[in-house]
């Protein structure tokens, strides 16, 4: 993935669609912790971005596409964390440096003193000339990210494209592919890697002049850009898990009056931040799909804590732990939320509700929606009107949103203090619709 974080960018896209536009360039840049200067140039890169995604828009629509960027985002069908991974996943100098050497390996396989050869020949004067190490730091990295493969062989080894899948394909056979990974893409976490994977296969039928790929086949609207936004940490977070290894981040907390903070050299510009330097060991990682959130489960100092994905800036990878300690703490974890409806690690209740059955619907949409979201829950009592459902989970506050998104078919009954509570904000609810 990316060999740059871009956390500012991240954050600034954040802010865009919480406020729709509503704040002044002041208001904004207090928010993000940096000055309306850096404002300015990330709106700048921002445009930047998408114009090199949109090479062929007329000057009136590029001017109207970058508009829609900073206000109108909630009408864009793409997620902009895609545009942010093309332009900012290398500096400008390895883009034109890779470029090159993509585009001479795809012809025929070639050693790493070739490539150098080639890429001191036809780089632009401005640009530094790399060596031989920088060549094979590229490869390494174009080889783990799956682009590239080393050919078999003995030495000097051989690099070329790894194109085998779309090459062994017919077009009808990589339109079906790309339809596949459309609809995966757009329905499943994570999707970034999808992302790529589309627009790889989708600028290869263009190059093909596949006429039917002229129509998009479907069209999707997001509600929760936290779930694509996030996904730039999940894979650091992801190896880190895999490696046993603990990370360090600055993070703020959802309360916190600033979401970023710019990461100062010159000690004499250093100022304080609101954001809270966390060193911890990452166990686990979930995504609540009601909100759209992801969340990181981990130990630190204090135990088991829980983080925002949306508020992690400045993440980097620490010192590995011992096996046998990192097994404990998992199930330490495992045996903290084996009742948490989501992450909860609180006491466990026992909630029980009535569902009542819609009046004529065949099937019974209340009960398959109960089934198949209740978890572990059980139903244990029903009649031709309704039926009650009981789970054990730890505490009430997750998953009180689920059973009130059920509205008048659900009936909290036990216990007392949960039934109160659902009253309450009912009769409020209803206050907010009584005459004026």
């Amino acid at each position: 993935m990316a060999k740059e974080s871009f956390d500012k960018e991240i954050q600034f896209l954040r802010m865009l669609v919480l406020t729709s536009g509503a704040f002044s360039r002041q208001q904004f840049a207090e928010r993000l912790g940096i000055s309306v200067h850096t404002f300015d140039k990330t709106i700048r890169r921002l445009k930047e971005v998408v114009s090199s995604v949109h090479q062929n828009l007329s000057q009136e629509q590029g001017k109207e596409f970058s508009e829609t960027v900073r206000f109108s985002y909630y009408d864009s069908t793409d997620p902009l964390l895609l545009f942010l991974f093309r332009a900012k996943s290398v500096k400008e100098s390895e883009s034109q440096r890779i470029s090159l050497l993509l585009a001479a390996m795809n012809e025929q396989a070639l050693t790493v003193m070739e490539l150098l050869d080639m890429c001191c020949s036809s780089l632009p004067s401005d640009l530094p000339l790399p060596d031989e190490k920088t060549i094979r730091s590229d490869l390494k990295y174009l080889e783990e990210v799956g682009v590239i493969k080393r050919e078999p062989g003995p030495r000097p080894f051989r690099y070329r494209i790894q194109d085998d899948l779309v090459r062994g394909l017919s077009d009808g056979e990589l339109l079906d592919l790309y339809d596949f990974v459309d609809v995966m893409a757009n329905t499943q976490v994570p999707s970034v890697q999808g992302y790529l994977l589309r627009d790889g296969l989708k600028k290869h039928l263009l190059r093909n002049q596949v006429e039917q790929y002229a129509v998009e086949p479907f069209l999707y609207k997001y509600h929760y850009y936290s779930r694509i936004l996030d996904e730039a940490h999940l894979f650091t977070l992801l190896h880190a898990i895999r490696h046993r290894r603990k990370v360090r981040f600055l993070y703020f907390s959802p309360k916190s009056e600033k979401s970023y903070a710019s990461k100062n050299t010159n000690p004499l510009f250093e100022r304080d931040t609101e954001g809270k330097a966390e060193k911890t060991l990452p166990l686990k990682i979930v995504y609540d799909h009601q909100y759209g959130r992801w969340y990181l489960l981990s130990h630190g100092r204090e135990g088991i804590r829980k983080y925002r994905m949306e508020g992690i800036t400045q993440i980097e990878e620490d010192e590995s732990v011992d096996e046998v300690w990192y097994e404990e703490k998992k199930c330490e974890l495992a045996e903290k939320i084996r009742y948490g409806w989501l992450i909860d690690t609180g006491r466990p209740v026992t909630v029980r509700a009535r569902f009542y059955n819609p009046e004529g619907s065949e099937p019974n949409f209340v009960k398959e929606r109960v089934l198949l979201q209740g978890q572990w829950g059980q139903i244990v009592h029903e009649d031709e009107q309704s039926f009650i459902y009981e789970i054990t989970v730890n505490g009430t506050t997750e998953i009180k949103p689920w059973l009130r998104s059920f509205g008048s078919s659900c009936e909290v009954l036990e216990p007392a203090s949960f039934r109160r509570e659902m009253i309450a904000e009912w009769k409020e609810i209803q206050s907010y619709y009584e005459s004026v």
